[in-house]
């Protein structure tokens, strides 16, 4: 009995995810809507059956994808797949829901590397050099429509200051990865805990943002980047140094912005003040969060909160 229903299960969720796939592929906007629920399907699925059964699934759905889309889209389930499994699969072994978090963010980076080696070893198509082609060809346009004014000295310096910054933002792709896997990692999470609570009834949520905390030897981590970082390095230790550093440093600011919302819910102190710190620290990062990463140092490095709720401060 338990066998049949997960083949029915396995069918009909397979189904589902096959329905959102088409419609994403085939109408205008949903996409973007879409790419938060492509990784529910696998995510209910693997809650109740683990990650064993759901390679299984995964694979059907690769296979559906290639026989009613394309060979080029079979990546898609791949991503989601993974993604959406070991958020399911941390689901069914109880995880606490940042645990749960922490793994379908690395399913998804996982995913999104495997989706780099196809598009280079299989499609032929190396999208580092397609990114460098299309930034290259922006800026020879915006380059000829600043000459067209008669501000061709300026031209030059203004479009090498814009490619510098594009260089920079080339080389925090493991950062922007991850992040990516970050958030879509967590709306499918979100979503999939509605699902799941209805269908299963099984009362799955995220503890509020106030009890965020990340483990003390994140601040290592920080400061053995930070330390390389001051080393002349060059080539790829460079740009893994200045990943991490950024990365460390992106976590730990959300560590100080998650101790705003918790001191301001222990004293009682208006909700304004943990928004506008969100608010400032997203729209004035270079000032607010230099800040907010500090306080996470603090917060983390000393266990702050400890020492408030223990009445010490």
């Amino acid at each position: 009995m338990d066998q049949s229903n997960q083949w029915r299960d396995g069918a009909l969720l397979t189904i589902i995810y096959m329905l959102i796939a088409l419609v994403a592929v085939f109408v205008p906007v949903i996409p973007f809507v879409a790419v938060f629920l492509l990784p529910v399907p696998f995510i209910v699925f693997a809650s109740r059956y683990d990650w064993k059964s759901s390679i299984i699934m995964v694979l059907a759905a690769s296979g559906l994808t290639m026989v009613l889309l394309s060979v080029h889209v079979v990546p898609l389930p791949v991503l989601m797949g993974l993604g959406g499994v070991a958020i399911g699969s941390a689901i069914y072994r109880k995880h606490s829901a940042y645990e749960t978090l922490a793994s379908g963010t690395l399913g998804f980076v996982v995913g999104f590397v495997m989706l780099f080696l196809y598009s280079q070893l299989v499609l032929q198509v190396d999208l580092i050099s397609e990114w460098n082609s299309v930034m290259d060809e922006s800026i020879s346009m915006s380059q000829d429509v600043i000459e067209e004014f008669g501000m061709a000295g300026e031209a030059e310096d203004q479009m090498q200051a814009v490619k510098d910054q594009l260089d920079m933002l080339l080389e925090l792709i493991p950062v922007w990865i991850v992040l990516i896997s970050l958030l879509m990692a967590f709306i499918s999470q979100w979503v999939s805990y509605k699902v799941i609570t209805k269908w299963q009834n099984h009362a799955l949520q995220f503890p509020p943002f106030r009890m965020f905390r990340l483990p003390l030897s994140l601040i290592w981590v920080y400061f053995v980047a930070l330390m390389l970082s001051f080393l002349d390095l060059s080539g790829m230790t460079a740009q893994a140094v200045h990943n991490v550093m950024m990365l460390a440093g992106l976590l730990i600011a959300l560590q100080g912005l998650s101790f705003i919302f918790y001191y301001t819910y222990v004293k009682r102190i208006t909700k304004a003040l943990p928004v506008m710190s969100v608010l400032l620290t997203i729209f004035l990062p270079f000032i607010f969060l230099f800040l907010v990463r500090l306080l996470g140092i603090i917060d983390i490095g000393f266990a702050l909160r400890d020492r408030i709720a223990n009445g010490k401060t």
